[in-house]
């Protein structure tokens, strides 16, 4: 697996939730993100939805790039999601680790049962 920096990817994630937040209060004229702040939850939500499509589309066109390209959008519209929400990638991972050694079908009956 092909790595471009030394960086952990926790940390990029950390320095792009941080910049996410800062953009809460950015003028929605200049940044994207603010815009999308702008235009709430719903419209987020709905970015979300598309990139997952596209990363879908990608997927099944067996072209590298193009997945690496539109996961990473998908992703960064996740991320104004979380912070809209007021989460970080950090409840995210924890999540993750929680579900860590748990088999996909133990996980889901123990979601079932909450």
């Amino acid at each position: 697996m092909a790595h471009g920096t030394d960086t952990r990817p926790t940390d990029t994630l950390e320095r792009l939730a941080a910049l996410l937040e800062e953009r809460k209060g950015a003028d929605p004229d200049g940044s994207y993100v603010a815009s999308l702040y702008r235009k709430g939850r719903g419209k987020i939500a709905q970015k979300v939805g598309e990139e997952g499509v596209e990363v879908a589309l990608a997927a099944v066109g067996n072209d590298r790039q193009e997945l690496i390209n539109e996961m990473a959008d998908l992703w960064f519209h996740s991320l104004v999601l979380l912070a809209d929400a007021d989460l970080s990638p950090t409840d995210v991972l924890a999540e993750l680790e929680r579900r860590s050694g748990l088999s996909g079908l133990e996980e889901k009956a123990r979601r079932a049962q909450d």
